[in-house]
Order: structure tokens, then C-alpha cells, then sequence
């Protein structure tokens, strides 16, 4: 059989930096021909970042797009690696069809390019546009029709871009009827918690169906709430995996395939063109050993996730640092050890405002993580800013509560404002859901990097944070305190969160099948759960929707997070409720 030499570069590209991504494909071109690759692929839309939203209508960018690519084949060539094709994903666009009523301003196209030569040789653009979750691809794109297959060194290769894959027919049915010998699929796949393997069963199945070996490439980093998690790998035609690259790093993975001659007549679709490269078989060579990275344990993907999302966050977005409110809890220790992995301790300022029911232990759990961890403490005492305030106007209950948590909003974004970093709000998704957040007081801030995690999953993944420290013989970066005692807002005497929520393993687990499966409040009840519960914890959710929509920004992590995911109305007098 004939050998082929494929390198997969899995890459972190910002959304917007043609010039930028450009640097990335040829940088990982030549450390692909370093390593003798004969075929080189990157992620989908790598040259522009993905997703684009709106800027795929902008007839400049899909200009720019365009010459950014013709460009790019043409450097690699200047630069000796011409001969090496590479793939490439791109936003293109239909010149006929840019004017036509009923497609999308400038009929832009979410493409893949093979640059060959000095020149893009083949173009594809892909098929199935998905339209749910995070998607919203009917809005930018026009779908594309045709196949693309290449001839290199005496073995048919051919493209598909992401959801063509997950679409049952389509592609993947056309190449199974093809008999191409490689199907390479390219990907913008952003990261869920809680899931099965889905990737590889799915890339099994279609590899199956098409009856060839299937090569996914994956994008890595942070862009706005998603995160990309790379996880490329490849299958052979049992759907067997054969090689896989790490989640969450920049990664080349280079792997040698032994693949079935080309055919000489395919069964293609009629116009179907086959883009010749090199017809001509390699010499056999030696392969290397192939790459099969192990995945990790749940907590621990969820954590680099979060990671990831809040690093590129904070740097492609031109900030150096962070600023946080420490209140010895553990939503704002998990958030500060996730700031110290994220950008360095020394680039991570944590201010204590404590109050008069700040307890002591609270502001002692705070001193002791940044003993712990190396960040910037300050002490910022907010009693007499609050008495200033009740001095001119007279609040009680809970508008006075809510007062300390808006005079630590306001210094902290005085702090930032004046020094220039990021405030990270520390609300987790239990709280959003369900509104126990003061609006402009614990809300405030740019960027929110547990907005998408339960309180139940604050807790698990602090115990892993400090179980994986203590492993590598590290100082644990989270006050063993503030995991262990009753979680607390502090703003009267002895106040817990217990006063005003149900017991957080109860409420996430309503919450669970609520927001992220929405299931009925009768559905609910049948399951079990007690029907006084069970409406008082949808009421709270669905009325908390305004406060959701003026929250920061947050990584995702679950199949349904607030925001992109789950959108419904702010004025809106559908109440799912129980009669029982």
C-alpha cells in the first residue's frame, strides 16, 4: 500500500488576525516539512478564527479573507514549502451570487483551500450549516454542493469540514461510494463537559461508513465564551483510533498512513474534478510510532478549560492583568487559582473589602491564599464608604445588603479603571441561574470564568486543584477553609446561603434538568423532586433573566450555558409551573 505522511496542525488562532493566523500556518508548515509531512491540514476558518459572526457579512473581511489566503500560497512557496500541500480553512464568498435576495449579505462561504505551488489548486466549501446551540450558521453562510478530492502520492484524498461529518449522508456518503482512501475532515469543535466520547464514536462511525481512514483536525484556544480543545485524531477504516493529539495544547500530530492505491476511475459525482498533486506513489519508508494521548478525568478537563478560555481572554484582548475581589470564599479562591494558571500570579490582584459582618476567618481564608498562591493582596475596608452612603439616603433589609456588595463593584472597577486591569466577576452558574447576585455589586467586572460552573462543580474542582498540586509536590493553591465551611455572602450577621437557596446538591441537580434539559416542572415532580422546590426554583430562575443578560461574559463548559446556548425573552409571562 502507499504511504503518506499526514501532519495535523491543531492551533490557536484569534479571531480577526488574518496576518496573525497566516504566521501560524506557516511557522507549523515548516515545523510539518521539518518532520517530513507530504500533506499538511489546519482547522476550519484558521485563517480568520472561528466564529466570525457578523463580520462573515462584511464584504471588506471576506475580501481581505480571500487575499489573505492567496497570499499565504503564495509565501509558502517564496519560502520553500510550495511543494507540500497544505489545507486550509478561509472565509470565501460567491461573486454571482453576492447580490441574489435570500442568502447572506455577499453570499459568504465558510471554505477550506488546498495551496499548492504557490496557489490554491482546490477549494471546498462546506456542506451542512448547523443552526443550533452556539451555531448560527444559516445566518452567515451559503452552503456548498461539491466535492473535492486529491490525488497525492497514488492515494485519493477527501475534504469535509465539521458538521458535514456529524450530518448522516452528505459528504460522507458521497465517499463512501467514491472510494477515496483518506477523508479529511476540518474543525472549529468547541469544548462540553459531561459528555461522552462523541468525537471518536462519531469519527468511528462515519470512518466505517465510508470505508476509508478518517483524519480529524481540531482548533485550540479561547474565543469570547467557547473554547476549543484540539483532541485531533485519527481512525482507521474498522473506526479503530490509531493516533491522537492532547486536548487544550498547540499541537502538530504527525502520523504515517499506509492507504489503498487510487483508483483510476472514481465513482464521483458528475463534475467532480480530481485535483492532482503528485499521482505518483511514494517509496516505502520507515514510519514513526504514532501519538495516542490518553484523556483525563472530567474535573481536570474542565479546569484547563477554564484555563484556556480565561488566558486568551485576557491576551487576545490586550489586558496583562486581572483584578478580583477575595472574600476568603470558594467561588473567588477557585477563580484567583485559575487566574494564577491562567497569567501568573504576579499578574493576578486580589483586593479583601471586608465589612462589618465580615468575619475574621473570612478575611484570614483570603491572606492564606495569597500566601498560597503569590498573588497581589490589598485591603480595601468598605464600612466607611457604606456609611457614607446610608448617611444620605436610608436603606433597610435587603436593598442595604445589596449596598456593601455595590461598594465593592464600585472599587474594584475604580481599581481597574485607574490601573488597568481585568475585573473577573466570581458567580458561579448556580447563582446566575437563580439570581443570587447583587447586579452592578458581585456582578461587575469583564470577564466571568465560572459563570458556566455549578457550586457542586466549584467544590469537586477545588479539591482536584489542590489533590494535583499536593501530587507534584506543590503548595495547594485553595485554603483548605474555604472549600470545607458553609459557603456565605456575609452581608447581615450570620447569614449563609442556605437561608435563602436549598442545599446546592439539590438545587443543581433541579437545575440540571431545568436549564439544561428543559424539562417541565411536571417532569420534575415526577422524578421526585418536591413540588414546593420545584416552583420556587423555576420562579427564581425565570425571573433572574434581565440580571443574566447584563452578566460578563463567561467560559463554557456545559452543553447548555447561559447566553449563547439558552436565550429566551426578558419580558416574558410564560411560567412553567406545577399545579400540584
Amino acid at each position: 500500500m502507499p504511504q503518506l505522511r499526514l501532519a495535523l496542525a491543531q492551533v490557536n488562532p484569534t479571531v480577526g488576525d488574518l496576518s496573525g493566523n497566516s504566521e501560524l500556518v506557516i511557522e507549523r508548515t515548516h515545523e510539518a516539512a521539518r518532520a517530513g509531512a507530504h500533506l499538511v491540514a489546519f482547522p476550519e476558518m484558521v485563517l480568520t478564527g472561528y466564529p466570525i459572526e457578523d463580520l462573515a457579512l462584511r464584504r471588506s473581511f471576506q475580501r481581505a479573507s480571500r487575499a489573505a489566503m492567496e497570499a499565504l500560497a503564495a509565501r509558502l512557496a517564496d519560502e520553500g514549502l510550495g511543494g507540500v500541500p497544505v489545507v486550509v480553512g478561509y472565509l470565501d464568498h460567491i461573486e454571482s451570487m453576492a447580490d441574489r435576495l435570500g442568502v447572506p449579505r455577499g453570499a459568504p462561504i465558510n471554505a477550506a483551500a488546498v495551496l499548492h505551488g504557490g496557489r490554491a489548486i482546490a477549494r471546498y466549501a462546506k456542506h451542512h450549516l448547523p443552526n443550533y446551540g452556539v451555531f448560527d450558521e444559516f445566518r452567515y453562510f451559503v452552503p456548498g454542493s461539491d466535492l473535492t478530492v486529491l490525488r497525492i502520492h497514488g492515494v485519493d484524498v477527501a475534504l469535509a469540514i465539521c458538521e458535514d461529518l456529524w450530518q448522516d449522508g452528505g459528504p460522507v456518503a458521497a465517499i463512501s461510494e467514491s472510494g477515496a482512501g483518506l477523508l479529511l475532515v476540518l474543525n472549529g469543535s468547541p469544548y462540553e463537559a459531561d459528555k461522552d466520547d462523541v468525537r471518536l464514536a462519531l469519527c468511528a462511525t462515519r470512518a466505517r461508513e465510508a470505508g476509508c481512514t478518517l483524519a480529524y483536525v481540531n482548533m485550540v484556544g479561547g474565543q469570547d465564551e467557547l473554547v476549543f480543545d484540539g483532541d485531533s485524531l485519527v481512525v482507521d477504516p474498522a473506526g479503530t483510533l490509531i493516533s491522537r493529539a492532547p486536548q487544550f495544547d498547540d499541537s502538530l500530530l504527525v502520523i504515517d498512513l499506509e492507504l489503498p492505491h487510487a483508483k483510476q476511475q472514481l465513482a464521483l459525482p458528475d463534475g467532480t474534478p480530481i485535483v492532482s498533486v503528485s499521482p505518483v506513489a511514494l517509496p516505502a519508508y520507515e514510519p514513526t510510532a504514532p501519538l495516542v494521548t490518553e484523556r483525563t478525568g472530567t474535573d481536570e478537563e474542565i479546569y484547563r478549560a477554564l484555563v484556556v478560555g480565561l488566558r486568551d481572554y485576557v491576551h487576545k484582548n490586550g489586558f496583562r492583568s486581572v483584578l478580583l475581589g477575595l472574600s476568603g470564599g470558594i467561588d473567588s479562591a477557585l477563580v484567583a487559582a485559575i487566574a494564577c494558571d491562567a497569567v501568573g500570579a504576579s499578574n493576578v490582584y486580589g483586593v479583601s473589602m471586608p465589612s462589618v459582618h465580615s468575619s475574621q476567618h473570612s478575611r484570614d481564608d483570603a491572606s492564606d491564599l495569597a500566601e498560597r498562591t503569590g498573588v497581589n493582596l490589598r485591603t480595601v475596608p468598605i464600612a466607611p464608604m457604606v456609611d457614607a452612603f446610608e448617611s444620605h439616603i436610608e436603606l433597610t433589609g435587603l436593598a442595604a445588603e445589596n449596598l456593601q456588595a455595590r461598594v465593592r463593584g464600585i472599587t474594584l472597577m475604580g481599581i481597574s479603571n485607574q490601573e488597568g486591569h481585568l475585573v473577573l466577576a466570581t458567580g458561579n452558574k448556580s447563582e446566575l441561574a437563580v439570581g443570587y447576585s447583587t447586579i452592578y455589586g458581585d456582578a461587575v467586572g469583564g470577564y466571568a470564568p465560572i459563570k458556566d460552573v455549578s457550586k457542586t462543580r466549584v467544590w469537586s474542582l477545588s479539591r482536584w486543584r489542590n489533590e494535583a498540586a499536593l501530587a507534584r509536590g506543590e503548595v495547594a493553591p485553595i485554603p483548605p477553609n474555604s472549600i470545607e465551611k458553609p459557603p456565605s455572602a456575609e452581608l447581615r450577621p450570620g447569614q449563609l446561603d442556605t437561608d435563602s437557596l436549598p442545599d446546592y446538591a439539590v438545587l443543581d441537580d433541579v437545575l440540571d434538568d431545568y436549564v439544561e434539559h428543559d424539562r417541565s416542572a411536571a417532569e420534575l415532580i415526577a422524578q421526585g423532586f418536591d413540588p414546593v422546590l420545584v416552583n420556587r426554583v423555576l420562579t427564581l430562575t425565570d425571573a433572574a433573566e434581565y440580571k443574566r443578560r447584563q452578566y460578563p461574559p463567561g467560559t463554557k463548559i456545559s452543553f447548555r450555558a447561559f447566553g449563547r446556548d439558552r436565550r429566551l425573552p426578558i419580558t416574558n409571562r410564560w411560567r412553567e409551573r406545577s399545579d400540584d
